[in-house]
This record gives C-alpha cells, structure tokens and sequence, in this order.
C-alpha cells in the first residue's frame, strides 16, 4: 500500500487541530457510526479546556490507494519531548502558520527539529478567514525563518497552500476560496516522500508508550527496516545498550481513528506492538537473529526542577486518594518512562523528589494530571538549572516574543529590562507591536501574570529556548511580603473586612483555612501573621455606624502555573484533587522565627569564616 508519514506542527493555538478534524471530516472517518466531536485530537481534558495540544497523536486517513498517517505534535516549547520522538516517525511536515500571526517563536523551535531531520516541508497559511489577514508578508517571514535555520536548497523550495481549517478548505492562490481540503491532501501525495522499503532484519524505534489495564503496555512507533510479524521473536535493544528477548504477542496499525489488528506490518508504516513488557521510548525492537539498534532519539535536557513532596498540612488527606510519599513517587516515575524530558532524582528528604523538566508550563500539566487523577502532594518554587561551561557559572537564556496594543509597550520594555531581559526587536503588526527580548529563563518566572496585569490582560507571550549563556545577575522576585493565616479555622467576612487594607486576599468568607496558610499578599515587604477568623463581638449596645454593610473586594483566584509563580523559596503549593493552596514550608510562627534565626547564625559564621 502507497504511505505517506507527516507531522503537522505549529504555534499555538495557529489551527492545526481543528484543521486535522476538518480532515477527518471529509475523508469521512467515522467512529461508532456518528461524526467525530470536534478537536478529536485534543481529547485530554486539559488540552480541551486550555486550547492547547500537549500529547501527540497519531491517525491516518485513506484518499484514493494512499493511506496518510497523520502525527500531531504540541506546538509549545515545553512539550519539546514529545516533538522530538514523534518527528523520527515522519517523512515530512505541514508548517501551519497563522495569517496574521506569521511565524511565532515555537514555529521556529519544532521546524528547526524538523529541518535537521531533513523531512520535506509543506506550508499552510492558515486562517485565511481572518479580516486582519496578511499572507504576503507571512510568507516573506516563513522564507526569512527557513534561510535562519540554515534550511539548504531542496528544503527551500517548499509548496505554499493557504487554508481556512475551520472553514474546512484550501486553495493554492491567495486570492481564491477553495471549497474543499483536496488541495492539501493532493499536495501531501505529490510532495512528501514515501518512505523507502529497506529490506533487511527488522527495526523498529518505540516514539510512544500507550497502556492498557488488559494488555499492559503497547509500544507505539515506525518500522525502519524489514517486516514485522506477530509471534515473531524480538529482542529490545535498550537505550543503555542492554538487550532483553521477548515475542510479539499482537500487531495493530492506525486506521482513521482506531487501531486494527494485522498479522504483518511493512517497512515505513507506523503500528503499535503488544506483548513487550519492559519496553520504553526510544528502545529499538529488532530480529532475534541480527539485532541492530537504531540510533538513540535525543532529548533537549531539562532547564528547570522542582521538589514534589508529601502533603504535611492540618488538611492532610481530606480530598485525596493517593497522599503518601510511595504514591507520589511511583506516580512519576511511571510518568518518567512515557515523557522522556521528565527526569526524577530522590533527595535526602525521605518523603521529597526532585523532577525535572522543560519549564512551568510543562511540570504544571503534570501537576494538573496527578492531582486529577485523585493525587495529594506539595511542590516547591520552580528553580532555573545552572551549568558550569568553561569553568563560567552559565544559565539558560530564551527568546521571548511578546504582541502587546502600542500603548503599552513602554511598561512592557520596564517590565522585562527589570527581569535581566534585553529587546532586541519592535515591530508593528495590525496596530500591535511586536517585541523580541532575550531573558534567561529564571526571568519567566512571574512575568505572564506581571505583563497581563500591566497590560489589562491584551498581551500575548510566548518563548522558546535559546541556549545557555553566561549568568545574568540576579533578579528581584516578588516584593511584597504574605498575609498569613494565625490558627485554623473558617474565614469570617468581618475579618476580611478590617484587614482589606493590608492588602489583597485570596480566600473568601466560610472557606476553611490552617496556621501558617498564606491567605493573602501584604501591601508591603515583610510577612504579617493576620486572625482570618476573628469574629464581630455581640453587645445589646448599639453605635452610629457599626450597622454598615460588609463590602469586600472578590479573592484573587490563582491557576496552578500563576500559583508556582507567586511562591518564594520558603513556601509551597498544595495540591489536591479539590484546592490549591499557598503556605509556608514551616508552619507554625515561632518555629519560622527559630529557623529563620538558625539560617542567620549561620550566614554570620560562614561570612566571619572569609567562606
């Protein structure tokens, strides 16, 4: 059968997914006899409530004698794991691009992955539906981006189709409106390549890792050599370079939506394998007789880490299922074994792990899937990883672009110079500018929710890695001290009241609070201790003016990822299937102030010691 592998990637929320179902749609792929829902790739509930895609997926679809197997890859930066892995299984790509956007930062970041990896590429100028929509100066942007990533010739002489992915068409001209996707589907069997049938002893390179609670695990990948057959026996070949035998117990391969079960999978197609039990991304399957591994897939290294501890909080256990340490550590690394740019590393603390990965965004979705799936924990403030290169004290540097209305852009240059951030670029685009920074990553840290403050919620962030770079300096975190609960108990709307002008509370009246909760943000630096609970004293006197109405200003809501951000080093995120809370590491007052003592004896020691 006539195969086509191919990869879409994209920025953000430029289109690809719903482009994918309009696809579905008119191949007439169908599950269960009814339509497909819309966004079908986007099936994770987080992807679905956040726009975003953040695990690939894998599809296909049959026009004429070809079948197309469609990879989606998320779009951001963070998941750069898994736009790694799922590129090895493609011949080429679809760059989609937004017609008013152009090419944004995670545009360059996973076509960069794709061009090294010599796949042809097809772009789409999405959105053409759009009123704002540029399409020349875009695709003088993606020619400019593609001579920058150093693409040679071949690579340059791309096809350019412009699409409506909501609209469901695509035409080759600017000027026209298509009435359907052929176009795009023709130009994929035209242009990218079938993959060559390399006979020879089988290979096969594991991308993906699936799991069922009846067969166990199913490796997911492309079959770079040879044939593959069920009962046939195997060997794994591990990425440290140990072998384990074992048999392939059953075969699948993708069509539409569903796996279907063959006998025997060709070279160049992509299948899922049951029956390997130990087996885990980036392993190669290859014949029992002649094993060759494939060349290891090769993951950007994690530029951040946080601590993942036990819950030790008065409310311990309320909501969650699963709140001990042997819990949560089994829970990542299980998790370590199906993302392979998470890392987890034990600590001295007994019931604390250290885990690593790309960035906020990504240890937050982690976080969010745990504490969905009935998870209890704390995590401490994310920390930037430091290298020594050269024998200079180096730390990660990204690229940061950010589209803010031209009004606020002076406060957004302040904003970003105050967090080591250097612009390198404005530009105007539909009455917006444009800026490009490069900011070591430390910097990213609280600057969402700083830049939508700022800017009344209009500007639009995104970044992507850089390199390593010589260290910065430091970077003032947040300035203002906490507000923090005195005993446990409920909050009373009286109390709230008195203390509204302290500063800016994040609980509400009858929300249940403990000791050394943070309950608020102080108006000023330094933490106060505050009594959440004190209630108004009942007299059968009466006074001018103690009969006035409570009026208190709404809490402010904190999501996971700006919860992380706010945090200071001595403090954590609590986590639970229900809340999330802010507190601090100690809670109990005096013991704060013994440590906080003990840390200063020390310093005093260490510096009167000329350490």
């Amino acid at each position: 059968m006539n195969i086509r592998n191919v990869a879409i990637i994209a920025h953000v929320d430029h289109g690809k997914t719903t482009l994918v179902d309009k696809l579905l749609m008119q191949c007439h792929i169908f599950r269960d006899n009814q339509e497909i829902r819309e966004c079908f790739l986007d099936s994770n509930d987080i992807e679905r409530e956040r726009g975003i895609t953040i695990f690939s997926k894998n599809i296909s679809i049959f026009y004429r004698d070809v079948k197309i197997n469609l990879i989606d890859t998320p779009g951001h930066a963070d998941f750069g794991g898994e736009v790694e892995r799922v590129l090895k299984m493609a011949d080429g790509v679809l760059l989609l691009v937004d017609s008013f956007e152009g090419a944004m930062p995670q545009t360059r970041f996973v076509l960069q992955k794709a061009l090294s990896l010599n796949l042809k590429p097809i772009v789409v100028v999405n959105k053409m539906d759009r009123p704002n929509r540029r399409p020349a100066e875009v695709v003088n942007e993606i020619y400019d981006l593609f001579i920058d990533l150093d693409a040679h010739e071949d690579q340059l002489e791309f096809p350019i189709l412009y699409a409506a992915g909501r609209e469901g068409w695509a035409a080759k001209n600017p000027s026209e409106k298509g009435t359907n996707l052929s176009p795009l589907i023709d130009a994929i069997i035209e242009h990218i390549p079938a993959p060559r049938a390399v006979p020879g002893h089988a290979q096969m390179q594991v991308t993906t890792i699936d799991y069922s609670d009846y067969v166990g695990r199913i490796a997911i990948g492309r079959i770079f050599r040879g044939d593959i057959k069920i009962n046939m026996p195997a060997v794994i070949l591990k990425r440290d370079g140990s072998m384990e035998k074992s048999i392939i117990r059953e075969l699948y391969t993708f069509e539409g939506l569903d796996r279907k079960p063959v006998n025997i999978v060709k070279c160049g197609d992509i299948c899922a394998v049951i029956g390997l039990e130990n087996i885990e991304i980036g392993d190669t399957i290859a014949d029992a007789e002649n094993p060759e591994q494939l060349p290891v897939i090769k993951v950007d290294e994690p530029t951040m880490s946080m601590v993942f501890t036990t819950n030790t909080s008065p409310f311990y256990g309320d909501e969650g299922r699963y709140v001990t340490g042997r819990h949560v550590r089994e829970r990542l690394y299980r998790e370590m074994e199906s993302d392979v740019a998470i890392r987890v590393e034990e600590t001295s603390a007994a019931d604390a792990l250290k885990v690593y990965g790309r960035g906020i965004l990504h240890l937050s979705i982690l976080i969010e899937n745990m504490r969905r799936e009935g998870y209890e924990f704390a995590v401490g403030q994310p920390r930037v990883l430091f290298k020594e290169i050269d024998g200079v004290k180096s730390e990660p540097v990204e690229m940061l672009l950010v589209d803010v209305p031209g009004e606020s852009a002076g406060r957004v240059i302040e904003a970003v110079s105050k967090k080591r951030g250097e612009m390198l670029h404005v530009n105007t685009i539909g009455g917006r500018q444009r800026i490009e920074f490069r900011i070591p990553s430390r910097g990213l840290i609280g600057l969402r929710t700083r830049l939508l403050n700022i800017t009344s919620g209009e500007a639009v962030m995104s970044h992507r890695l850089h390199r390593y770079e010589p260290f910065r300096g430091a970077i003032p975190h947040r300035q203002n001290g906490v507000l923090l609960s005195m005993q446990t108990g409920e909050v009373v709307a009286y109390a709230l009241d008195n203390l509204q002008s302290r500063g800016r509370f994040f609980v509400s009246p009858g929300q249940r609070v403990y000791e050394g909760q943070i309950v608020g943000e102080n108006n000023k630096e330094g933490d106060i201790v505050v009594n959440v609970q004190k209630s108004k004293k009942l007299t059968n006197m009466r006074a001018a003016g103690s009969e006035d109405a409570i009026r208190l200003t709404p809490p402010v809501i904190f999501s996971l990822e700006e919860a992380l951000e706010f945090i200071n080093e001595d403090e954590l995120v609590e986590v639970t299937p229900k809340s999330i809370r802010l507190r601090k590491i100690i809670l109990n007052e005096n013991e704060r102030k013994k440590a906080m003592l003990r840390m200063k004896v020390a310093d005093e020691i260490t510096t009167s010691a000329g350490f």
